[in-house]
């Protein structure tokens, strides 16, 4: 029987939908495989041009005798292309797309715009020396200097002409900054290759801790070669770990990825790798044009730069000779695409890396419980760091039960003891952050004088509230009414969350007259510059409090700060998703972190209706072990991922009617394969935002035991899609362990 392979000619162009099919010649035949790099005769003239095999298959699309033949197979060596296109296959084998969604997702695709030379400010020096430098440059009255200073230390990475445009500099007032190491200018189009270049690396010493990390992860990548988990307390230095790791890939001439949760953490990380590294790092964030993430990409295809500093995209930066992928914060929801293919960094990561010969490390204080799941189960290496680094310790956490503030009186958000703490830190002149933990507050229900929450007797995940008057179950679809009494103690102070970040600052500012507030939220970071704005101001000391949602526990470090309250802890707790606790405990632990991080001893006042609850307990004293140990009961109890695996079908369509039989006819279809596959259904049921853009949207949860019964599921089920006329204007997505 006859192989054909589609074939893709120009993997840069905007169109990678343009595929042949040639036949694979017999003595071919086994070794054509998708990524494999062949010679194919193309156009009238028969030129032989370079091809990608996309898939090979046994149908022949189109009349078998006009159908060209595979002239040869490259065998000089697999290209960086070559291996993207294969990850590429791995990503709509796993995640379930077409082989088209997962290249435009795994290509740089060169834009018809063309990428003019751009030249950027980068700012080399920390944080604490160029505020040093800032007060020397205001003291000396170079107005000019200081304004430049000041506006990099909002943003590390400035547009040289926009920024000598702003703020009406001179090129000799940058130049002047450039001469003193404060600052590189650089050229990021056509910049001469840092190959072969010897930089200075600023002297730092690690710990015994960190060395013995090191010496751990060296031994692992010789031995055995398995991702390395690195897990460390907030503040243990787990970055300097990294560099480390990174000097030693790039010793060998090889090239590092390293991927960070989103963009705002690289308000100190572009910094500090710049600074260590110099002109081998480029960085890639959402900011960039279309042109100006190919150019980058560029770069690093031809050995202009040896590290891509980033978010998940930069996970495909095509480097020749790949070393390290290294995933900071790994235990981050951002590193899961939410478009098809919802691929997960962490994964697709572990999957380039045995594709290109590469090391995976991977690093957080609070890992995923899946990480961790899988040190337990051998399959990563578990590498800890002991204590902070340095002569900072772990703050004094206090655990405020605010339904014994309620018995009392006090209805204040604010407790009497985070109040009087608040007091002594504001007396001592030193700075305090207040975190309203909104994260899953949307729809939920909990009483205020016994906690008790609202919850699905099938999932163990809270109900949400709707508009109809019914509380919702979104794994299961059961719904019951609302209710006007706890049921577990009868108080009619029963209902949802209502106060944000504003009426909190209003309180603060009413308790302490003249206190400087500063808020983040949704609101006031609108503005792509408001994030970075506000935090330099609070690092400059223009405020005393900080008030403001998730973004302001993420990766920040202030030296000043020795106070953080945490309100409504129970938040997070309460979404309705079977990793609540999991993501409580990560909230909850980075933003005690923020305390205390340098020689002035930190508190934290952590205030919940669920004083008991082992994510909170484990939280307040950064115990991770015992964070696990009950969390994964949870899970094996329940049948949720890491346990087990889950499959999500997301449906969405303009008609509701429709989606419903839609998803009813999926149902059926599996239902029928139940048995032989031992596998559990769960739905189908309105999403939790069953609305989006005209658009409704409904999900059917698969469990099973072994990933392998979920593919083979989900293929039988696109093909019975693909036949079926009906599900025609049905929007299918598939998702694994979300």
């Amino acid at each position: 029987m006859s192989s054909y392979a589609d074939i893709i000619v120009d993997i840069t162009h905007e169109k990678l939908d343009r595929t042949f099919q040639y036949r694979i010649p017999p003595s071919l035949e086994g070794e054509i495989q998708p990524g494999s790099q062949v010679k194919i005769p193309f156009g009238n003239g028969n030129r032989l041009v370079t091809g990608y095999v996309l898939s090979v298959s046994s149908h022949a699309s189109f009349d078998e005798s006009r159908m060209k033949e595979i002239r040869e197979l490259s065998r000089d060596g697999v290209t960086v292309e070559a291996r993207l296109i294969a990850l590429a296959a791995w990503m709509k084998h796993t995640y379930g797309s077409t082989m088209i969604q997962a290249l435009k997702t795994v290509l740089p695709v060169k834009s018809k715009a063309k990428a003019r030379e751009k030249r950027t400010i980068l700012l080399l020096q920390n944080r604490d020396a160029a505020r040093d430098t800032l007060e020397e440059l205001k003291r000396k009255k170079y107005k000019a200097k200081a304004r430049l200073l000041e506006k990099l230390l909002e943003d590390p990475v400035l547009d040289y002409t926009e920024t000598i445009k702003e703020l009406k500099l001179t090129a000799a007032a940058v130049q002047g900054l450039e001469v003193q190491g404060v600052l590189r200018v650089e050229s990021t189009s056509g910049a001469k290759t840092a190959a072969g270049k010897e930089f200075s690396m600023p002297a730092f010493v690690l710990s015994d801790s960190q060395e013995r990390a090191a010496g751990e992860i060296f031994r692992e990548w010789k031995e055995k070669d398995r991702p390395c988990l690195l897990q460390g307390v907030t503040g243990s230095g787990k970055t300097m770990v990294y560099i480390r790791l990174i000097e030693e890939v790039l010793r060998q001439g090889r090239q590092v990825i390293v991927l960070i949760p989103e963009i705002a953490l690289t308000y100190q990380n572009v910094s500090r790798f710049c600074g260590y590294f110099g002109d081998r790092v480029a960085v890639m964030n959402s900011r960039m044009t279309p042109a100006q993430r190919y150019e980058q990409t560029e770069r690093a295809a031809t050995g202009q730069v040896s590290i891509m500093l980033g978010p998940r995209s930069a996970l495909f930066t095509p480097f020749p000779d790949l070393g390290l992928i290294l995933i900071d914060e790994e235990h981050e929801t951002s590193y899961k695409s939410e478009v098809t293919p919802r691929y997960h960094a962490r994964e697709t990561a572990i999957q380039r890396a045995r594709l290109e010969h590469a090391h995976v490390m991977l690093g957080s204080a609070t890992p995923s419980v899946d990480a961790y799941y899988r040190c337990r189960t051998g399959e990563y290496a578990l590498i800890t760091l002991e204590g902070r680094y340095g002569e900072s310790q772990l703050p004094d956490v206090c655990i405020v039960d605010m339904r014994e503030e309620l018995k009392r009186g006090n209805r204040s958000i604010l407790s009497t003891a985070l109040t009087g703490r608040l007091e002594q830190c504001l007396e001592r002149k030193e700075q305090a952050m207040l975190f309203l933990n909104r994260r899953g507050y949307a729809g939920f229900i909990s009483c205020r004088a016994c906690g008790h929450v609202m919850k699905c007797p099938h999932c163990d995940v809270s109900l949400t509230a709707h508009n109809d008057g019914t509380l919702v179950c979104h794994y299961c679809g059961y719904r019951t009414g609302q209710k006007n009494r706890c049921p577990s103690c009868g108080s009619s102070y029963i209902g949802g969350f209502r106060a944000g970040t504003q009426q909190i600052e209003q309180i603060v500012q009413k308790t302490f007259p003249g206190v400087r507030t500063l808020r983040m939220d949704a609101d006031t970071t609108r503005n792509k510059e408001s994030y970075g704005k506000i935090l330099s101001a609070f690092a400059a000391r223009e405020a005393d409090v900080l008030i403001g949602t998730q973004m302001i526990v993420k990766g920040h470090d202030f030296p000043d700060v020795t106070l953080v309250g945490v309100l409504a802890a129970d938040l997070s707790l309460n979404a309705s998703d079977y990793r609540a606790g999991e993501r409580t405990f990560q909230i909850l632990t980075q933003a005690v972190g923020r305390a205390g991080r340098k020689d002035k001893k930190g508190a934290a006042v952590i205030q919940t209706y669920q004083p008991d609850h082992y994510s909170i307990r484990a939280a307040a004293v950064q115990d991770y072990p015992a964070f696990f140990g009950e969390e994964i009961g949870y899970r094996e109890l329940m049948d949720y991922p890491p346990a087990h695996q889950l499959l999500a079908v997301h449906g969405a369509c303009q008609e509701e009617e429709r989606l419903e039989q839609a998803m009813e006819y999926i149902r059926r279809f599996l239902l029928r394969f139940s048995g032989e596959s031992k596998v559990q259904l769960i739905g189908p049921a309105k999403e939790s935002v069953a609305r989006i853009s005209d658009l409704y949207r409904h999900v059917l949860y698969v469990k099973a035991q072994r990933q392998e019964i979920l593919f083979a599921l989900r293929e039988r089920l696109e093909r019975y899609i693909e036949i079926n006329s009906g599900f025609s204007g049905i929007y299918i997505q598939f998702d694994f362990n979300a």
